[in-house]
């Protein structure tokens, strides 16, 4: 009995040895600044505090008590939630369809299309920026030169305040769904083939197939591309960065370009600190909420 529990703390005690270097790693390059960002969001910290942290000051909650009575924090949140709401579901369906299409054993040339579905998501943003900038273009554009040809009139996609948040949607979207089409896939070769011989013989058609084999089989694939997309989704910040700086009339503020503002544009980084701390409890508490749903949809 001894010496199985001897055994026992020996084998725990070289797997301690061997998590010890990773551990220390993700102790000083995470938790530390956690704590460092968490500690500061009580401060006053700025500019001069970085050349001296004795300059920064102990306001307790006020940052947070500001941040709630900014009107531009919450115009910040209600463009990141309209990003979430509208962009998360379109980034879900056109992953799924497109690997549902991809994986088909009709389509011929099927590493071809996943690479071109692909290749956007390991392209660089300023490259697709660039790209997407003309096609935006209000007079020599893509898509307003195809809506001359129905005699529709040309939008400035990025410099109207109506249309500016769409048109990064879309953008966001074709540059990110072949990451999820890709774990789409993965899910979709695992489901075995018997289910669909047994839904042809019970006479079940196409859209029967997807609806009573294909989406169950694909729910927890499908939940955790959509916790993964929502938590992205909810730190949106290169396309307004890039694209529009936030603009026309704060229309592309998002809660993290607010942060980056707020830090390295006016050096207020107890204040952008405490932002930071918002965003975490809010992206915690929708992660949460999602999870529970699953759990419920599974039982």
């Amino acid at each position: 009995m001894k010496s199985l529990v001897a055994e026992e703390k020996y084998r725990w005690s070289t797997a301690y040895l061997f998590l010890a270097p990773a551990m220390a790693a993700i102790f000083v390059f995470f938790f530390l600044p956690v704590l460092a960002a968490l500690l500061m969001s009580f401060t006053d910290f700025d500019i001069y505090s970085i050349g001296n942290t004795s300059n920064a000051r102990f306001v307790g909650l006020a940052n947070y008590r500001n941040l709630l009575q900014n009107p531009l924090f919450w115009k910040a949140l209600r463009n990141t939630g309209y990003f979430v709401l509208v962009g998360v579901p379109l980034s879900i369906f056109a992953s799924m369809f497109a690997a549902l299409g991809v994986n088909s054993k009709r389509l011929h040339f099927r590493s071809l299309f996943r690479l071109s579905y692909f290749l956007p998501v390991v392209t660089t943003l300023v490259a697709v920026a660039v790209i997407w900038r003309y096609i935006y273009h209000p007079r020599f554009g893509l898509i307003n030169y195809l809506m001359g040809i129905f005699g529709i009139q040309p939008v400035d996609w990025l410099g109207n305040p109506h249309w500016a948040m769409p048109a990064l949607i879309i953008m966001a979207v074709w540059k990110g769904f072949g990451y999820n089409m890709i774990i789409f896939i993965a899910g979709l070769q695992n489901i075995p083939e018997t289910l669909y011989e047994a839904a042809h013989l019970d006479g079940a058609n196409r859209w029967q197939e997807f609806r009573y084999v294909t989406l169950p089989m694909l729910a927890q694939t499908t939940g955790f591309i959509t916790i993964t997309t929502l938590i992205g989704y909810c730190q949106f910040f290169a396309e307004p960065y890039v694209m529009t700086q936030g603009g026309p009339l704060n229309s592309t503020l998002s809660i993290v370009l607010l942060m980056y503002q707020e830090g390295f544009r006016y050096w207020r980084m107890g204040y952008s600190a405490a932002l930071a701390f918002i965003l975490f409890g809010i992206i915690l508490i929708v992660t949460l909420i999602q999870l529970r749903l699953q759990r419920h949809h599974e039982l």
